[in-house]
């Protein structure tokens, strides 16, 4: 009969998911979690505070690899999945606003132009884009749109051999600071992606103000008001919602991992306070009630956990569906929601102060969990897989 061990658990890691990585995973996670610490951790409340993102941070993630981390070639690192995916777990350990970021250049930008984009697109954004010194956005979503994409009013039309591009895109992460923008409009042969510079004629960006989630990040809206498009900026590859929606699978994913993150910053700060907190003489930590709430918090944790190891197992084994990110984005983004929530009320009135990190990360949560994909909509697909009706 096989023995059991009594071996201490990580609170963070109750499964031991570290242990089932390679040295290469175990190497990325701690290299990304050393970053966080040292160079995240220190600013990253001022950022949130004021309301900026820290793009001096932009350097040292991408010396680090992380921008494109999964491609091949041009200068990217060709990291696995589970790699990606620890990567995006640090990160949001640290913040969304920064997983955001990485997950927008990586999955959003550089992916589509890495699988659709022309030799020629490739050699000319990839590298810089790899090396932090080009930013991009992607303009998907519109002021009216939101969770319907097929319902599109950005449109593009030949002009000899350019073309003319109008509309507006909103709830643009980068918007502002973007070199470029990866643009889906709406053609007479069907949705098509753009690439649309920031020095072209007509193209406009304006930062979205007074935000109460995501504030160390940049947030804004895209106008293109005939923006002349030359044949050469127009991904060849792809042709209708299958491009864009190829993207948000690939972002999903990183989110999947990104919120874990969050949920065990939170699950931390709880523990660490619960142990200093003096409350009818004696610790928090000793009370029944915050027992069991911990508990919880390390249950839904390591739940997500697993179900985001077996998913970057599958996407590594190119057999991942969009339906089984749905089940883990819909998951772990209402684990890692409901645990900043809980971890904010277990700490009583300086749950609300900033010198913790549950607000924040609660209030950034609500973000997470509506971009790529609303709760709803995750739940929708899922149901279709079940049933095989369309009910959105």
């Amino acid at each position: 009969m096989a023995s059991i061990s009594n071996r201490k658990l990580d609170p963070m890691d109750l499964y031991d998911v570290r242990g089932m990585l390679t040295e290469e995973e175990q190497m990325v996670q701690e290299s990304v979690g050393r970053m966080v610490d040292e160079q995240v951790l220190p600013i990253i409340r001022d950022a949130f505070e004021q309301h900026y993102f820290p793009q001096d941070l932009i350097a040292q993630v991408a010396e680090l690899g992380l921008l494109g981390s999964s491609l091949e070639g041009y200068e990217c690192a060709g990291l696995n999945s589970i790699c990606y995916g620890l990567i995006c777990q640090e990160l949001e350990r640290g913040d969304s606003g920064l997983r955001s970021f990485v997950s927008v250049q990586s999955s959003l930008v550089m992916f589509p132009i890495h699988a659709y984009g022309s030799e020629d697109q490739k050699q000319r954004w990839l590298p810089a884009m790899a090396r932090g010194e080009a930013i991009g956005c992607f303009g998907l979503t519109e002021p009216h749109g939101g969770s319907d994409p097929s319902n599109m009013k950005t449109h593009a039309k030949r002009d000899g051999d350019d073309w003319i591009l109008n509309g507006s895109k909103m709830w643009i992460t980068n918007a502002s600071v973007a070199d470029a923008a990866v643009v889906w409009a709406m053609t007479d042969e069907g949705v098509r992606g753009f690439i649309v510079e920031k020095d072209m004629p007509g193209f406009a960006t304006q930062e979205i103000e007074n935000k109460f989630s995501l504030r160390a990040s940049v947030t804004g809206a895209l106008f293109f008001d005939n923006v002349r498009i030359p044949d050469a900026n127009i991904l060849p590859g792809v042709v209708g919602l299958k491009g864009p929606l190829s993207c948000l699978t690939q972002a999903r994913y990183g989110i999947t991992w990104g919120v874990i993150g969050a949920a065990q910053a939170c699950l931390a700060e709880v523990l660490r306070y619960s142990e200093d907190r003096i409350l009818f003489g004696r610790p928090l930590s000793h009370n029944q009630a915050t027992q069991l709430k911990m508990a919880d918090m390390a249950r839904r944790i390591t739940s997500a956990q697993l179900l985001s190891f077996r998913l970057g197992q599958l996407k590594d084994a190119g057999e991942m569906t969009p339906t089984q990110v749905s089940v883990a984005k819909w998951n772990n983004c209402r684990t890692a929601i409901d645990i900043a929530r809980e971890a904010r009320d277990l700490l009583g009135g300086a749950g609300i102060s900033a010198e913790y990190v549950p607000i924040r990360h609660m209030l950034n949560l609500e973000s997470v969990i509506t971009y790529e994909g609303t709760e709803t909509v995750h739940q929708l697909v899922v149901g279709k897989e079940l049933t095989g009706k369309n009910a959105f």
